[in-house]
């Protein structure tokens, strides 16, 4: 920088230094999910911003983690049913509603989290607008 003699002027009055840039890490998964949960938190994880989860959220971003992994296995159970000649509508009823439960558990999660759509979309469907900041803003 160098040094001016005399007045400083209201433009470099008006500009302040920038400030340091502070790296924030991405919430690492706790060590007690599976290789299938992991993978399900790393994608969540990897979609959103990286301050976006604090190590509060961990839990329940686990716990989403999980149910996540349960639908898909439910999912694979009720293929297997349809394709099976013997289909025991009784089982099959069973599958349905646990399915239904895993995905009100879900969409519960990402509703919380501000994972859904529904959290990023204004009431008349647009995309809210993430706000800017710009370099003069502090």
């Amino acid at each position: 920088m160098v040094l001016q003699r005399g007045r400083v002027s209201s433009a470099a009055l008006e500009l302040k230094a920038p400030a340091k840039l502070e790296r924030v890490d991405r919430q690492r998964p706790p060590h007690d999910l599976t290789d299938e949960e992991t993978e399900v938190w790393s994608a969540v994880v990897n979609a959103e911003p990286a301050d976006w989860f604090s190590p509060s959220n961990a839990p329940m971003l686990a716990q989403y983690c999980r149910h996540v992994v349960h639908a898909r296995r439910i999912a694979e159970l009720l293929e297997r049913a349809l394709s099976d000649a013997d289909l025991d509508l009784a089982n099959y009823d069973l599958l349905l509603k646990l399915q239904d439960r895993e995905s009100k558990q879900i969409a519960t999660f990402a509703v919380k989290m501000r994972l859904a759509q529904q959290s990023t979309i204004n009431q008349r469907g647009n995309k809210r607008p993430t706000p800017i900041r710009r370099p003069w803003q502090a």
